[in-house]
């Protein structure tokens, strides 16, 4: 059961990682262990993986719909990689915070410094493995790109990395099992921010 407080907005965190730093493992163990916690579920114009779900994973739209929406200005940030569109509503986002759901955003590192502009009070945590050869072992292991992919893979996540210092927290995932206690740790300790528990306790201080 989830002990969220609707009369208190949820929290807003941005994990970024290059791809296979092991970031959408890690943020999908976070969510079994944490009733607090949901993901925004991002739109995205690539083509649904094995296993993935409608409406769980990503919401699958073609580029025509996908652009009609950016038209309207429905995006909170959006981005285009690996030639693919991919974006987050701002609907999503504020519904669930509304609730009071603290709420992750899986997004690359462009999308988080747009979606910092307008949630500056947001924070960051970026994900990184411990060597680039590790990153292209897991990446060959996941038996879900064709070299050539990899290889641009590789390539692109040495840019990603060069945008660490954008972010208030990094976990490197040498190990799954304590850097998910890291991530843990790290939304815990955002929750006991005087900023929020003030709200909480406030009446306690009236006289």
């Amino acid at each position: 059961m989830s002990d969220t407080d609707p009369s208190l907005p949820g929290q807003l965190f941005i994990v970024t990682a290059p791809s296979g730093a092991g970031k959408s493992s890690l943020i999908a163990a976070l969510l079994k262990q944490d009733p607090r916690v949901r993901l925004s579920v991002s739109h995205t114009t690539r083509a649904p993986r094995l296993g993935e779900v409608e409406g769980q994973d990503y919401h699958f739209v073609s580029p025509a719909a996908f652009l009609a929406l950016r038209t309207e200005n429905q995006f909170l940030e959006w981005a285009e990689v690996y030639g693919n569109f991919y974006g987050t509503t701002r609907q999503s986002l504020e519904d669930l915070q509304n609730q009071g759901f603290d709420v992750i955003l899986e997004i690359d590192w462009q999308g988080a410094r747009q979606v910092r502009q307008l949630y500056p009070e947001s924070l960051g945590v970026f994900i990184l493995p411990p060597s680039l050869e590790t990153l292209r072992n897991r990446l060959q292991g996941r038996g879900k790109d064709d070299p050539a992919t990899i290889e641009m893979r590789l390539s692109l996540a040495q840019d990603d990395l060069s945008h660490e210092n954008e972010f208030e927290y990094a976990i490197i995932n040498a190990d799954f099992d304590e850097a998910l206690r890291d991530l843990a740790a790290i939304l815990r300790a955002a929750r006991c921010r005087r900023a929020c528990q003030y709200p909480r306790y406030a009446s306690l201080l009236t006289r």
